[in-house]
């Protein structure tokens, strides 16, 4: 019997190929570890990733203490964390805390308590420090390339904002306006009452006009990290009727933070603890979170939050890597072809096949695009599906198509929203068998624009493979002509295109309906 390499990797005992880094991060509200395996491109991945509630500033405010209560949670908490870093066999590369103990005028006797009992010895960070790690953690996750952008990190204490163009840094700023401290200096009614909601914006208002928050141009987006960005946009996600993998890279309208706040301040707690989306842990101080969120949009006069679901911890890692020079310590521009092609080949995917659909898949695409309204950003989530459809086959050939789509769901594709990596994946589900129909378990979320949606280009990408049926690239060229409702598809080659033309007439069906249209399909000499 032939060894098998993937149980190989995991005999117990045996070290890891690639370096395995721990960072942990210790807030006022919760306390992260995230460990992940470095690879030999200069990037990672993510073995685990642990939370724990642990409320470290709980009455900090009020005593200028850590109490004993939330010292004993956060210890036990650590003695987790190292202990399954340890299992993992990663290093702890870094283990910060935050405003929290910061502020804690026993600070040095809980560090100091941290190292006796568990080994780790903390690294009590700035403001500025903060922020600058959240920042590191959107260049990573966003294309921000010229435009000029807002960002924030909420915790427990003080949030962090920035003003940025590109990867240019405007302004840093930390501010103590942590929704642990703004929720037990304001709301004490449950729910709460009127009066408590207005000095809590007052304060909030006048503290981000006096650090300058706002100032200058308008925004074209707020990018969030923290709980209080997650859950919101996990709220959203649930109001909408949406159920994307994650939020990570969600876009939220400003409009819908305001509605949403509206209808969490009449209620209360134990009704705030049925709301969809939102963490029970969070249902205490999600109110402070949001308002605070609202401002920040307003000062910055942008429509739009997009939610980073990475954040500090991240940042974290980013740098670890950095100082042991596995990642480049400058975060250059990232290109989501780059994203999508590494992780096709990472499944193995048959490349020249793959770019052959995607090339003929645009030529389609292009003639369609005019009359039917169809984006330049339809034409890139055509792309990446095309160069993506095949990549069930690292899975099994028997239902490629569907393997693709599960493969693709829960894959982190820079540049994509969780509505758009939901599109790709559907289209890389809809090349093959079956069609998109209504009653299927993954186009039901979708809403009736993104059916549509998903048919059009799908029916593009399905013909776009058929053409490529031998997979030995026999069309060189296609020209495409929609006339009134005959699509006259011409096929050039410099040999025998038998096999491509019974490819696009037996995958044509969808592309027909979905266009309503007539396909005419011809096979033409190259000369």
């Amino acid at each position: 019997m032939k060894n098998n390499p993937l149980v190989e990797a995991e005999v117990p005992g045996e070290a890891p190929e690639q370096t395995r880094l721990a960072a942990i991060d210790i807030g006022t509200n919760s306390i992260r570890c995230i460990v992940v395996e470095a690879d030999a491109k200069g990037g990672f991945r993510v073995l685990d990733d642990e939370k724990a509630t642990v409320r470290l500033g709980e009455g900090l405010t009020e005593t200028g203490f850590i109490s004993d209560a939330a010292k004993a949670r956060a210890l036990d908490a650590l003695q987790r964390m190292e202990k399954i870093s340890t299992g993992l066999k990663a290093e702890v590369a870094a283990v910060v805390a935050t405003s929290a103990v910061r502020k804690a005028l026993n600070r040095n006797d809980f560090i100091r308590e941290v190292a006796n009992v568990t080994g780790l010895a903390i690294d009590v960070i700035s403001g500025d420090q903060e922020a600058d790690l959240a920042v590191l953690s959107v260049q990573h996750n966003f294309d921000m390339d010229h435009q000029r952008y807002g960002m924030a990190d909420i915790g427990g204490g003080s949030v962090e904002v920035v003003t940025a163009t590109g990867r240019h840094t405007e302004s840093v700023g930390s501010l103590e306006l942590g929704v642990v401290f703004l929720t037990e200096k304001f709301l004490h009614s449950d729910p709460p009452s009127p009066e408590e909601l207005k000095k809590l914006r007052k304060y909030v208002r006048k503290a981000l006009k006096r650090d300058g928050v706002g100032d200058g141009l308008p925004v074209t987006c707020l990018i969030g990290s923290g709980g209080t960005m997650t859950n919101i946009g996990s709220m959203v996600m649930a109001m909408r009727g949406e159920q994307y993998e994650s939020v990570h890279r969600y876009e939220v309208l400003h409009s819908e933070v305001i509605h949403l706040l509206a209808m969490l301040t009449r209620k209360s707690h134990k009704e705030r603890l049925a709301i969809s989306g939102l963490n029970p842990e969070r249902a205490d101080i999600i109110l402070a979170g949001m308002i605070l969120t609202d401002e920040l949009m307003r000062r910055m006069r942008t429509n739009q939050l997009w939610i980073n679901a990475q954040g500090i911890r991240e940042g974290l890692i980013l740098r670890s890597l950095q100082q042991r020079n596995l990642i480049p310590e400058t975060v250059n521009g990232r290109d989501w072809r780059d994203s999508i092609l590494d992780f096709a080949r990472s499944c193995r995917f048959d490349e020249q096949h793959s770019t052959q659909v995607c090339r003929l898949a645009k030529k389609i695409f292009a003639a369609v695009a005019g009359p039917f309204a169809l984006t330049l950003r339809d034409e890139q989530l055509l792309e990446a599906a095309a160069l993506l459809h095949d990549i069930g086959y690292f899975i099994s050939y028997d239902r490629h198509h569907k393997h693709s789509y599960h493969l693709i769901r829960h894959a982190n594709l820079f540049g994509f929203t969780p509505r758009e990596r939901e599109l790709i994946a559907n289209l890389a589900r809809y090349h093959r068998k079956a069609k998109p129909k209504k009653t299927h378990e993954n186009l039901i979320p979708l809403s009736v624009e993104d059916q549509q949606l998903v048919r059009r280009l799908g029916g593009i990408l399905r013909l776009a493979d058929g053409l490529d049926r031998r997979r030995n690239r026999q069309v060189v060229d296609i020209s495409c002509q929609l006339d009134k409702n005959i699509f006259v598809l011409k096929l050039f080659g410099t040999a025998d295109m038998s096999v491509e033309l019974y490819g696009a007439q037996s995958k044509g069906s969808l592309f027909e309906a979905a266009f309503d249209c007539r396909l005419d399909v011809r096979a033409e000499e190259c000369r």
